[in-house]
């Protein structure tokens, strides 16, 4: 489980988080929704441990990871798998390269990285693409390889910031259908940030509302109709119920 304790951070002096306060069960999809400017993506950086707080604890799995050695945040690492808003995918490197190159890192042998490459790009129901290159693909095909790589290594969390960002209705549909493949069939905790409330409402077991620095709304996600918060009610205004 990760437990984050009255999170603040700032930047040239402007407040961008000011106290969170989340668990984040295992096994659950969580959704962070919110506007642009919010402080999604910043807490996420903070629970990948990319950003220090000003004050504040983050545990993961009891360890408190804000005042840990660099050798130490590395390992915590490990057990996470970070999808980016773009698929960051190298233009130079196949779709075979881009995925095992974070096993390479750890030191797979060839035919290791070969079985969990192919592993990973059935998992996303891309199995014939490993020697394309990234320009190649559609946006949607390569959102799925950003997907493979961060999967590759089978971490217990996999978070994702903005996956729907810059897809068509029916791509983004299906991204959120393997999302919740993966989260099913890997047994796995997932945090995903976005501002699509029907990704959200799609993917979520649980949603919280990030505003202005804070959250403001923490609910599973078949409550969420029944909120009287203004700012999710304005999200929940554009889609039907």
């Amino acid at each position: 489980m990760i437990q984050i304790v009255n999170l603040h951070k700032s930047f040239n002096g402007k407040p961008v988080l000011k106290g969170i306060d989340l668990e984040i069960r295992d096994g659950e999809t969580l959704v962070i929704l919110g506007m642009s400017g919010t402080g999604k993506s910043v807490l996420l950086k903070h629970i990948m441990r990319l950003f220090k707080p000003d004050r504040g604890k983050i545990y993961i799995d009891g360890v408190e990871i804000t005042s840990l050695p660099k050798k130490d945040i590395y390992e915590i690492r490990k057990s996470f798998g970070y999808v980016f808003q773009e698929p960051a995918l190298f233009d130079s490197m196949t779709v075979f390269e881009n995925i095992a190159l974070p096993l390479e890192e750890h030191g797979f042998d060839n035919e290791t990285i070969r079985e969990k490459v192919g592993w990973a790009l059935k998992m996303v129901a891309l199995e014939d693409v490993e020697e394309k290159f990234p320009d190649e693909l559609s946006g949607g095909m390569r959102k799925r390889v950003g997907i493979a790589r961060a999967i590759v290594q089978m971490p217990r969390y996999l978070i994702y910031d903005e996956p729907t960002t810059g897809l068509d209705p029916v791509t983004a549909d299906r991204i959120n259908e393997l999302m919740i493949f993966l989260n099913e069939k890997l047994k796995i905790t997932s945090i995903v940030v976005t501002h699509d409330i029907r990704s959200a409402l799609k993917i979520a077991d649980r949603l919280v509302l990030m505003h202005e620095g804070k959250i403001v709304v923490d609910t599973p996600v078949d409550k969420v109709w029944e909120t009287t918060n203004p700012v999710l009610r304005d999200f929940l205004r554009t889609v039907e119920k």
